[in-house]
């Protein structure tokens, strides 16, 4: 099938992409021309395991296509997404502005009943204010097509997004058009033979659909993180505790991992937003702004465990910190809580020396060059001269360090451990304070 995806983001190079590997002709269009010049030379503007081959060994086989052009893009397209950013207004709400312009622009050149689906996470209603936008222009034009417009939420994970877009665990279509249905029915055939993982349902479900997930991700979250600060103060362990209601398959493991609150692209976005079109609904959210609140008090744990354990004082000290992405498997800082961290121990006055496999460049350009950040190259090279070290992001490569190693280069002997990666009575046998969340303060003196 001829596919044109608008946005050339995280989704929409993901979701063009993975249809191209099917055996589709997809046009990914973008109105930064840098960015389109970038990825015709085969330079991937974002870090995703398994994405530059599948886009190198497509764009070859002329399968994928990159261009600004959006006329003839909208042309070739039998079905045309629309793929770009949300992001968050001032209060909160999703900024539609991207969205609306796409829908001008195929009202400007859409010359053939193609199907539109929105793929970008939207608020419910966008669907009919995409259509109505598309259908004022063709009125302008003095034109009458037929077009239909579909809610087809994306659920990918960053990290492991192209394994999630070919390997799909569900395929929701919001449409009441059994042409737009059929058409979509062909489109996700490829990805949808081992069973059905089509859910059919009415637009505005669609829509909500996308919030309802990453709000109830966000609410476990915030959960474990809640029950992590209450086992620290009567003298429980949450890893035990989390062992002990995971196995209810009423709760299952998933998500259930506390930590130092959740960060990235969608769930602090989407809780938002959700809130917000609650409220302009006259409902008052009081859970989804919970859990906001709880995430926001979380990403300031860590600091606190290391302020505490220096007794407030950590002027001209140095800290070696383990990840910078808000998730392994990404180089995306975007409300990751490494930035709330750095920007608290450069308050007290400390240093920090950090390293993270892939998100040293993001870092860089939030950051700039200061006096007071050395980004690395290696993870023990970040030891180097640092009191202690403070571990952010559950990357494999953190997870079996040389505890005695550690204890050897680190001046002050502490590790805060931000994600319960490590068995404390393994690093306080090398000589090591450890603090994590939700497991006590370390009971060994030093």
């Amino acid at each position: 099938m001829n596919v044109t995806v608008f946005g050339t983001g995280y989704v929409g190079l993901v979701t063009g992409t993975c249809l191209a590997e099917m055996g589709n002709t997809v046009v990914c269009v973008d109105v930064d021309a840098g960015k389109i010049a970038r990825l015709k030379q085969g330079q991937i503007p974002i870090y995703e395991p398994g994405l530059e081959e599948l886009v190198l060994a497509n764009h070859a086989a002329g399968r994928l296509a990159f261009t600004t052009d959006a006329a003839p893009a909208i042309a070739h397209g039998e079905v045309i997404f629309i793929a770009v950013g949300t992001p968050p207004g001032e209060d909160g709400s999703a900024d539609l502005s991207h969205v609306l312009s796409v829908a001008r622009t195929i009202g400007r050149h859409l010359g053939a009943g193609s199907v539109i689906v929105n793929k970008s996470t939207v608020p419910v209603g966008t669907a009919d204010r995409v259509r109505d936008t598309i259908a004022g222009v063709l009125a302008e034009r003095g034109v009458s097509i037929d077009f239909d417009v579909v809610s087809n939420p994306e659920f990918l994970k960053e990290g492991d997004a192209v394994n999630d877009c070919m390997r799909p665990d569900r395929i929701v279509i919001g449409s009441d058009s059994a042409r737009a249905i059929a058409l979509l029915r062909r489109l996700y055939a490829p990805f949808n033979r081992n069973h059905d993982r089509i859910v059919l349902m009415d637009l505005r479900s669609a829509e909500l659909t996308k919030y309802a997930a990453n709000a109830m991700l966000a609410t476990k979250i915030s959960f474990m993180n809640e029950m992590a600060n209450i086992a620290e103060r009567v003298g429980a362990d949450i890893e035990l505790v989390r062992h002990g209601i995971g196995s209810d398959p009423r709760i299952g493991y998933h998500f259930i991992y506390p930590g130092a609150g959740y960060g990235g692209s969608c769930f602090p976005k989407d809780v938002q937003a959700l809130d917000r079109i609650a409220r302009a609904h006259g409902y008052e959210p009081r859970l989804l702004q919970s859990v906001e609140q709880v995430n926001d008090a979380q990403k300031s744990r860590l600091f606190e465990l290391v302020d505490g354990h220096f007794g407030g004082d950590l002027r001209g000290r140095a800290f070696a910190l383990w990840g910078l992405a808000f998730k392994p498997n990404t180089d995306d800082m975007r409300e990751a809580p490494s930035r709330r961290l750095l920007e608290q121990l450069w308050r007290a006055g400390a240093r920090v020396r950090a390293y993270d496999p892939e998100a040293r460049d993001e870092a860089r350009h939030l950051f700039g060059e200061r006096d007071d950040l050395v980004l690395c190259e290696q993870a023990l090279q970040a030891l180097d001269g640092a009191d202690a070290l403070i571990v952010v992001t559950e990357w494999k490569a953190f997870r079996s360090p040389d505890f005695r190693q550690l204890a050897a280069r680190l001046a002050h002997k502490a590790v805060f451990d931000g994600r319960n990666i490590y068995d404390p009575a393994s690093v306080e046998a090398a000589g090591l304070a450890y603090y994590g969340i939700g497991r006590g303060r370390s009971v060994a003196k030093y």
